[in-house]
């Protein structure tokens, strides 16, 4: 028996998707409360890089 076994073959791992509904990359942010923490860590990042930024020159 091969040490590679599936996770569908051994129950215990988990699910398993196909290659093609890996790939369906999708943000799902259906509560306010996720859309705004959401935007509050892009907003977030872009200011640490502004502070790093000024903060070097």
């Amino acid at each position: 028996m091969s040490s590679d076994r599936r996770s569908d073959q051994n129950g215990d791992e988990g699910a398993v998707f196909s290659a093609e509904q890996a790939r369906q990359g999708e943000i799902v942010l259906r509560t306010r409360t996720h859309q705004i923490v959401f935007i509050v860590g892009l907003v977030g990042i872009v200011i640490l890089i502004a502070v790093v930024g000024f903060t070097l020159h």
